[in-house]
């Protein structure tokens, strides 16, 4: 089974190569972290080689900040793209329901 993603990244980052970087860096997301916590982040944009990722709520958010390492590694392999660094940004909705002024 590791064999055929090992064929799949591949083949895939090869696919890419025409694209802009913040498409191939989209492309790669879901392969790089696997579709639940893709689903859980939005790259919004590419900028200096840092990407930035806007997370649903502060638990993917923690999740994230763990695996950045992996992330960075893995979505730079993939899609052929030299990576600075990962900002990760808590989506405006998700702090709207986390913060509540007191009365």
């Amino acid at each position: 089974m590791e064999n055929m993603r090992e064929l799949l990244r591949s083949s895939l980052g090869r696919s890419l190569d025409a694209l802009p970087a913040l498409d191939r860096l989209t492309a790669a997301w879901p392969v790089a972290c696997g579709p639940a916590l893709a689903r859980r982040g939005v790259l919004t944009s590419f900028e200096a080689g840092v990407l930035h990722i806007e997370v649903a709520d502060a638990a993917w958010m923690e999740q994230m900040l763990r695996m950045r390492a992996v992330l960075e590694h893995e979505l730079a392999r993939i899609a052929k793209v030299k990576l600075a660094g990962i900002h990760f940004e808590l989506k405006k909705s998700a702090m709207r329901k986390t913060w509540r002024p007191e009365r």
